[in-house]
């Protein structure tokens, strides 16, 4: 059900980043201001690994926000990308998710794009035998599809619409970049992915990746089989501006606190469960830093993450006011040797819609769009850890929700 919030309602608590109200979540209105402010607006958006753009005519589609998009390298190794829509009638210029091409050619009426989206040829310009076709002033470039400035960090490659945005590596920032750079360490190569369609807002899952508190909470397998609790070490970066952040967790087999029993969580002790392979879960530290878990997200809706072994990207198309889809391309390096391949391969049944620590964010979030549906009017509590968006050695904390919640109030004037 869409709500139309009164713009005299659309007020934020006195609390300030404490308190997120409900309507933020439900108002058609302010979605499709967030589609021109943000997703259209001066930040970068994900796009694709280069792993996927190998060699010249390489091509995938995605999306930025809403708008359907087809990232590509041309025919001099230079990353493109463009708006996936026809200058005629505006079909899909390329309704197919990856492959190769020299040109890409809208299959309703047979217009030619180049590789950095073009136009440059129209099906009978002139006409047959003197007859039909455009005149001279018809101008059908005019309605060419916009073209994006690309950029790529660390094998990671990014768009943005906007003149306004900051060069990529000024905007991910210094508090950050390091975190990437720590995990993209060497080429990747793409192993596989999943789509999952949320039913939930597309915040809802922004606040998930950065919500540092629940991990251990909501996620049994975590905590049963010790991969993360919030009693092992680790900590909180959040980016200047709050709308980055990197949490991360160590490897601690040490951990023996009962601080789970005796909160009585659901997650507490094993329940008798064990692993019938416990390999599984075995561990290569190969960034030699004692690291178990990295999730690293970007404003506004991309993900890094580090499960042990398993690497992958994440990111965000919003589908509506309730309807948000998560992707994940999961990836190794091109110097893996086998053992690190399976494992890798192994440990991706860790995430994904049915994996054993990501199944149930998609059923949490879900339960929020759903549990809020009548209280527009009322707000979350969102003050773990204080009022701040600040770093920290604590994941006992909402400091990077908070973060977020400070960017998109700037971005949004509210």
């Amino acid at each position: 059900m869409l709500t139309q919030i009164k713009p005299a309602a659309r007020k934020w608590p006195a609390e300030g980043l404490t308190r997120v109200p409900y309507w933020v979540y439900q108002d058609e209105d302010l979605y499709r201001r967030e589609l021109e402010r943000i997703f259209l607006g001066p930040n970068w958006s994900f796009l694709c690994l280069e792993a996927e753009l190998p060699e010249p005519g390489c091509f995938r589609t995605t999306h930025v926000g809403e708008m359907p998009v087809v990232v590509a390298r041309d025919a001099g190794g230079v990353l493109r990308a463009f708006e996936n829509r026809c200058a005629h009638r505006g079909a899909l210029i390329c309704p197919r998710a990856r492959g190769r091409s020299e040109r890409f050619v809208c299959v309703y009426h047979n217009w030619t794009y180049d590789l950095a989206g073009n136009l440059s040829h129209v099906a009978f310009r002139n006409g047959i035998g003197g007859k039909g076709g455009m005149a001279a002033d018809a101008c059908p470039e005019s309605q060419a599809p916009v073209q994006l400035r690309v950029a790529s960090f660390c094998g990671l490659v990014f768009g943005t619409l906007s003149a306004a945005a900051p060069a990529l590596e000024d905007w991910i920032g210094p508090t950050i970049a390091p975190r990437i750079r720590r995990v993209m360490a060497g080429p990747a190569r793409l192993l596989g992915g999943y789509t999952q369609l949320l039913h939930n807002n597309w915040k809802l899952y922004a606040e998930n990746v950065r919500d540092t508190y629940h991990a251990s909470l909501l996620h049994l397998f975590y905590t049963r089989f010790r991969i993360n609790r919030l009693t092992q070490r680790g900590g909180l970066f959040v980016s200047e501006d709050g709308g980055h952040h990197t949490s991360y967790t160590l490897i601690d087999s040490a951990d023996a606190t009962d601080a789970y029993e005796r909160e009585k969580t659901r997650s507490a002790g094993s329940g008798g469960f064990r692993l019938e392979a416990p390999q599984f879960l075995e561990q290569t530290d190969e960034l030699g830093d004692g690291v178990a878990i990295q999730i690293l997200s970007l404003y506004p809706g991309f993900v890094l993450q580090q499960i042990k072994n398993s690497l992958a990207v994440r990111w965000l198309t919003p589908r509506g006011v309730g309807r948000t889809e998560l992707h994940w391309s999961c990836f190794g390096f091109a110097g893996d040797d086998e053992a690190m391949t399976a494992r890798r391969l192994r440990q991706a049944n860790l995430i994904g819609p049915a994996g054993f620590i990501s199944m149930e964010d998609g059923a949490a979030t879900a339960y929020v769009q759903r549990g809020v549906q009548a209280a527009a009017g009322r707000a979350s509590v969102v003050a773990m850890g204080g009022a701040d968006a600040a770093s920290g050695d604590s994941r006992i904390t909402e400091a990077a929700v908070r973060g977020f919640w400070k960017t998109w109030r700037r971005q949004m004037e509210l």
